[in-house]
């Protein structure tokens, strides 16, 4: 690596010839993307989701594990919202729907009809309460409303239901396996899960069994439960939300600060391996070997890098400090190796050629923002510009982030009166949804190590630090060249 700092988007790998590489061409689905997380925890894809409150709840996190990555619960929320996320992760059941929209008999037809409009379903259960736990009395679904004269709009549901002693309903403990059976024998859409008191534990829907998948790179515990991790501060307050997360059986608490290299994420790192000697933590950010250092020392089991390098990030402009992402991946990582501490590549990813970089640059993992947001999972609602579909979008440093206590931890400016953005906010387009874009994430980063003669990420990283894979500087008119150029539309 030359002394000059390097992006990502300012080099490109050299190959050599290898003879994996006309091996791999036909055994494309053999490339290993196993990787490391942390010192104990591996992941079959080497995709972590960024902890920020536009990108990662317990709806993307759940969506990273099935597909073999991690989602990071952000913390620029109360502990026991952030708890709450992470337990949802680990309760969950593929193919159970744990928090269906229910109504009660004292709603509407009207109500029906608009969740419909919203939604775009209408098998809807009916509680005596209207909340998820309540008593199941019915189900009301297009078949109770559809011939119904708009005059009848404002007739209680419980005039119009299909009642409980009509449903056919399966009871808690059931298997997804035992629940499709249920449903075939009895051609409803909808498969009511109650507990022995007739309360409303779960939901199966007969599309989303049609749909389902099986995941077999789901990122899982000894318990067979999803992985998950939850980012906490570095203050005093910050034990009691470690408290919370840890009971939700959190497996990975990642620090979150700009500068990694503090008293307090030292004091942090030896309070939690003191309290909680088998939980994972990560450390950082940190973009120097220096930095990584002090952080190895205390005892982390993994380390973030990056500095001011997110697409909203705007740290090196504002605050003068910060690292070339290339670079400080490279430098971290050639260090934290020689003490089996894996590295996290945070920020710089906005491509899947990124991804690949990151990874051949000696990273185990990339985590990924501006990648992810947007996606159906993300938090957030849609919302149209211009005739664009859109979501909001904002780095944990900028002004309305920084609103909420996480923001001012991670960047300390708590007692700040007047804050000092280093960060920006903003909106991306529509991806779609998370199961189709990590499947494409994947597909291209096997694809890369096919063409750089590596059949898994170790051997690529062997390649890149014995000398086999080496890299050059990209000119802007090189870039330009390697781009799509010299079209009329």
């Amino acid at each position: 690596m030359s002394s000059e700092s390097q992006f990502f988007e300012s080099m490109c790998f050299i190959l050599k010839y290898s003879e994996a590489v006309t091996k791999m061409v036909l055994n494309f689905d053999d490339s290993d993307l196993t990787s490391a997380l942390t010192k104990t925890i591996t992941l079959e894809a080497p995709l972590v989701s960024s902890p920020m409150d536009t990108v990662t709840e317990s709806e993307m996190a759940i969506a990273m594990a099935l597909n073999g990555g991690i989602g990071i619960i952000h913390n620029n929320c109360t502990a026991e919202f952030q708890a709450s996320e992470v337990r949802k992760v680990k309760k969950y059941e593929q193919g159970f729907i744990t928090d269906p929209l229910v109504l009660s008999p004292k709603n509407n037809v009207q109500d029906v009809l608009e969740a419909k409009r919203k939604h775009g379903f209408s098998g809807i259960p009916i509680t005596e309460n209207g909340k998820m736990g309540g008593k199941l009395v019915g189900i009301i679904t297009s078949r109770d409303i559809d011939f119904l004269p708009s005059e009848d709009e404002n007739r209680s549901l419980n005039e119009v239901m299909t009642p409980l002693e009509d449903l056919t309903v399966a009871y808690a403990g059931c298997t997804l396996d035992e629940a499709h059976v249920i449903m075939q024998r009895s051609k409803k859409g909808k498969l009511p899960i109650v507990n022995q008191e007739d309360e409303l534990v779960a939901l199966i829907a007969r599309t989303d069994l049609k749909k389902n998948r099986s995941f077999p790179l789901a990122s899982t515990d000894s318990k067979k439960q999803l992985l998950v991790g939850a980012a906490i501060g570095t203050r005093e307050e910050d034990k009691q939300r470690l408290d919370l997360v840890a009971e939700a059986e959190v497996d990975v608490i990642v620090l979150d600060s700009s500068q990694g290299n503090s008293l307090y994420q030292l004091a942090m790192i030896e309070y939690i391996k003191k309290k909680f000697p088998n939980l994972q933590v990560v450390g950082g950010n940190v973009v120097t070997a220096a930095q990584a250092k002090n952080l190895i020392d205390a005892g982390v089991d993994a380390l973030r890098v990056g500095m001011g390098s997110g697409s909203i990030c705007i740290t090196q402009e504002v605050m003068a400090v910060g690292r070339a992402q290339g670079t400080a991946v490279y430098k971290v990582a050639e260090y934290a190796r020689r003490f089996g501490v894996p590295v996290i590549a945070d920020g710089g990813i906005s491509s899947v050629g990124h991804v690949t970089k990151a990874l051949s640059l000696g990273a185990s993992t990339v985590m990924m923002g501006s990648m992810l947001a947007g996606s159906s999972e993300a938090p957030g609602e849609y919302f149209f510009s211009d005739g664009v579909r859109l979501k909001k979008y904002r780095g944990m440093g900028s002004l309305p982030a920084m609103e909420k206590r996480g923001g001012q931890q991670r960047y300390f400016s708590e007692k700040d009166k007047l804050k000092i953005a280093q960060g920006v906010s903003g909106a991306v387009i529509d991806k779609g949804s998370i199961h189709q874009f990590i499947s494409y994430l994947v597909g291209g980063v096997k694809h890369g190590c096919q063409d750089m003669g590596a059949k898994s990420l170790s051997a690529l990283r062997a390649r890149m630090y014995s000398g086999e894979l080496r890299f050059e500087r990209c000119t802007q008119s090189s870039k330009r060249e390697g781009g799509v150029h010299s079209l009329y539309s």
